[in-house]
């Protein structure tokens, strides 16, 4: 099944794998109860801890934050399991279709990954840092084999007779 898969596809469901059941539990758990969602999953924690210390917002906008950073990072999951759904098919895969759902998770995940490594730097979180730094460097480094990766080659359609003068299709040399 795995055969003849890109190394950025590959890496890319390894990375949907960790991803999606990692953000999709604690953003369930701010819908449920955002302020508990917010302060108590380690996810979460330097986010909660730079809004209630350094922003002092009340609880109502604490509540929104956190809406917010979960509905953040509901999306990214939105876009990794595109991909996995895209790479399903093996007809998708092959024309590469699915990687442009792959960047987008990526580009938005890392994103999300280096405001929380950010805000865990500055609240002093070690724990979250070092969390929020590997996921930022998982997200990155996939992106940058995918930069580096090469397009695979189309066949060039061979030029029509009318295009070509005539002689040189056969590989005669016309006299000049």
């Amino acid at each position: 099944m795995v055969k003849g898969w890109k190394l950025s596809t590959f890496n890319g469901a390894l990375v949907a794998a960790y991803v999606i059941p990692t953000w999709v539990i604690p953003s369930i758990k701010i819908a449920i109860s955002p302020v508990h969602g917010l302060y108590y999953e380690r996810a979460n924690v330097a986010a909660a801890l730079f809004v209630s210390d350094y922003l002092q917002l009340s609880t109502l906008a604490t509540v929104r934050f956190a809406w917010l950073l979960a509905l953040a990072k509901l999306t990214v999951v939105a876009f990794f399991a595109l991909f996995v759904a895209f790479i399903a098919r093996a007809k998708i895969r092959n024309r590469g279709e699915s990687m442009e759902a792959l960047a987008i998770a990526l580009a938005l995940g890392s994103i999300v990954s280096f405001v929380s490594m950010l805000l865990a730097a500055k609240v002093g979180e070690i724990h979250a840092l070092r969390l929020h730094a590997t996921e930022l460097l998982l997200m990155l480094s996939i992106g940058i084999v995918m930069l580096v990766e090469t397009a695979p080659q189309v066949a060039k359609p061979a030029p029509s007779p009318e295009a070509v003068p005539s002689g040189e299709l056969s590989g005669e040399l016309s006299p000049t």
